[in-house]
């Protein structure tokens, strides 16, 4: 799996390539738990080359908004594939995160 990280400001962009599952989603969330371990992290996850997620995944990028939300800080999730947003809402945990339509608006929004 191919996770490309940018930082914009001080945010740290993640853009997942392949669908989170498996080993793959595995390996997505060991290298966003490490950034997690930094002292004010503040992250959006662009998921507009992840065709799907498994529950593995989701478990995963809700401790994260969790733990994140305990130190007043946030995930956000930019550009979402239409089969992920609606895995996110039948599963009912859309409510839990933040949606933006892209990943500018996303870090404009820690401002």
């Amino acid at each position: 799996m191919k996770i490309e990280q940018q930082q914009v400001g001080t945010v740290d962009v993640f853009t997942p390539v392949g669908a989170l599952v498996d080993e793959d989603g595995e390996t997505f969330l060991k290298t966003l738990s490490q950034r997690l371990k930094s002292a004010n992290p503040r992250i959006v996850v662009a998921m507009h080359e992840v065709p799907y997620v498994d529950s593995t995944a989701l478990e995963g990028l809700l401790s994260a908004t969790e733990e994140l939300q305990d130190r007043a800080s946030a995930l956000k999730l930019a550009n979402v594939t239409p089969t992920c947003r609606e895995i996110f809402e039948l599963t009912g945990l859309s409510s839990r995160f933040r949606f933006f339509k892209d990943v500018h608006d996303a870090v404009k929004s820690f401002l």
